[in-house]
């Protein structure tokens, strides 16, 4: 199950690629704000709590949809670059394991837990 949902989660970061694509932007602009939404972690520097709702803030797909077709609708091409950077963003992060978190702790996820092996 863990290879199925890593290839999912690979089609929907190649989705996004291709959405920016789209866009008038260089694409180094891609590259360089592919991590920006990791701000989000900062919360936890005022706790698991906070942290766990500004990381998952960051890095909630639906919220980065609704932003993307919101730029749609408004005809904002930065609003549409936002959405496509946190839904990028929040695929790349779930192949690498890293899902919402909960408020235990950065390392407890929708995923499972970090750094153990899920069965």
């Amino acid at each position: 199950m863990q290879l199925l949902l890593k290839a999912e989660e690979l089609l929907m970061f190649l989705l996004g690629i291709y959405l920016f694509g789209m866009l008038p932007y260089s694409w180094w602009w891609f590259v360089g704000l592919i991590l920006a939404p990791d701000i989000g972690m900062l919360g936890y520097l005022m706790g698991n709590k906070i942290g766990a709702i500004g990381y998952n803030t960051f890095h909630h797909k639906g919220l980065a949809i609704a932003i993307y077709f919101l730029g749609i609708y408004l005809s904002l091409p930065l609003c549409q670059l936002i959405g496509i950077i946190l839904f990028s963003h929040a695929s790349m992060d779930r192949i690498f394991g890293y899902g919402l978190k909960y408020n235990k702790g950065f390392k407890y996820t929708h995923l499972g837990e970090i750094g153990k092996a899920n069965e």
